[in-house]
């Protein structure tokens, strides 16, 4: 599986995870050119190469009216609103995807704004040069994610940073209030270091696109990127973000049991087809002996924990047990896909598994079964065209 790990030893800025997925992307010139278009001027969107503690990253900067967010500002900038920043991500020309995915993220840091500030969302406004360059790095993330187009995206816990950060409204804590209730729910520590590390837009980018939170999984890496900060610690100041390819990863399932000794092999039967009909993994008997020296069979049924109540009102009412063990256990499994090949005798069905260095691949046996009686040849002779 296609995954996207991302690092936040150092937490995480819009404008760091922007340069870090940069790295990753194979026409980086091509990628700047297209995004100052869609932004149309109102803000400009630059790449160099940076250097921290002896790594070689990118730097991203974002200029509004020339200005960056953090400098001295040359001009009076007006507020811009919520509604006024969803108005302009429904104007610019990107896919609905990337559209939608940025209104997604904003709107966490709007709704952490208002929380924080106990004003309703439509009376929030943000500094111009600030709003515009979270939003400037928020579309850029948003459009690199669809390019890259992860399977999957994980992240570490978040290094959030400790001490204070001075802001328009004074000096505050630091995580942030509005970082801090963005990253609700999600695991973040502070570290030795004395700055904001995690920002509102790099904690509402997380939120957003990682699905879990975990330590670096085993991973086959073909690319790695590099995002550098402004500021420079004895640690270096960088998000560092993994492209490759995962292993499926261990998925938790139930095992449902029961012995029966006083069914015909029909009524088993029957209760075994209504299991699979509803969708069961697998479902088996085993040979056992039960009291009073009786043969009998235990049933298995393995499912999903979300199919658990349907499984067992199904046992219960096609089977004559009063009583269901259940067992709890990993399942690893290849990944799954299926083709159709064009053979003389006609489309089969194929199933391909692929994992763990394992590459296989099966012939559907209906496809066969069907084809071989409609041409009156054997199963073996299909199969052969399939391998051709």
């Amino acid at each position: 599986m296609k995954t996207l790990y991302i690092d936040c030893a150092m937490g995480c800025a819009g404008d760091m995870l922007t340069a870090a997925l940069l790295e990753l992307h194979p026409d980086r010139d091509g990628f700047i050119n297209r995004m100052n278009e869609a932004l149309g001027g109102k803000a400009v969107l630059s790449a160099k190469p940076d250097s921290k503690c002896g790594i070689m990253g990118t730097h991203v900067t974002v200029l509004i009216n020339g200005d960056e967010e953090g400098e001295p500002v040359r001009h009076h900038h007006h507020h811009t609103s919520v509604a006024e920043i969803m108005d302009f991500i429904d104007t610019v020309p990107l896919a609905d995807e990337v559209k939608r995915n940025a209104k997604a993220v904003y709107s966490l840091i709007a709704e952490a704004e208002s929380k924080v500030h106990g004003k309703p969302i439509e009376n929030i406004h943000f500094h111009e040069v600030g709003s515009l360059d979270a939003l400037a790095d928020v579309l850029s993330v948003c459009e690199l994610m669809h390019e890259l187009a992860p399977e999957k995206i994980l992240a570490s816990p978040v290094n959030a940073g400790s001490g204070f950060v001075k802001c328009a409204h004074g000096v505050l804590p630091v995580p942030t209030p509005a970082t801090e209730l963005i990253l609700c729910g999600v695991p973040i520590y502070s570290g030795q270091i004395k700055s904001e590390l995690c920002t509102p837009t790099g904690a509402a980018l997380l939120k957003h696109f990682v699905s879990d939170f975990v330590p670096r999984p085993v991973l086959t890496v073909e690319r790695v990127g590099y995002g550098t900060g402004k500021k420079n610690f004895e640690t270096a100041n960088v998000v560092r973000v993994l492209l490759g390819y995962a292993e499926n990863e261990k998925e938790q399932i139930i095992e449902l049991a029961c012995n029966l000794d006083d069914m015909t092999p029909e009524e088993l039967g029957f209760a075994m087809e209504e299991l699979f009909r509803l969708g069961a993994l697998d479902v088996y008997f085993t040979d056992i002996g039960m009291k009073k020296s009786r043969p009998g069979v235990m049933l298995t049924c393995m499912c999903r924990e979300a199919q658990r109540d349907e499984m067992l009102r199904c046992i219960f009412k096609h089977t004559t047990t009063i009583g269901v063990r259940e067992y709890t256990c990993g399942r690893y499994s290849l990944s799954r896909s299926i083709e159709t090949v064009q053979t003389q005798y006609g489309a089969v069905r194929v199933k391909n598994a692929e994992g763990y260095g394992v590459k296989r691949s099966k012939a559907e046996y209906d496809d066969l079964a069907r084809l071989a009686r409609e041409n009156n040849t054997a199963l073996a002779e299909i199969k052969k065209q399939i391998k051709k």
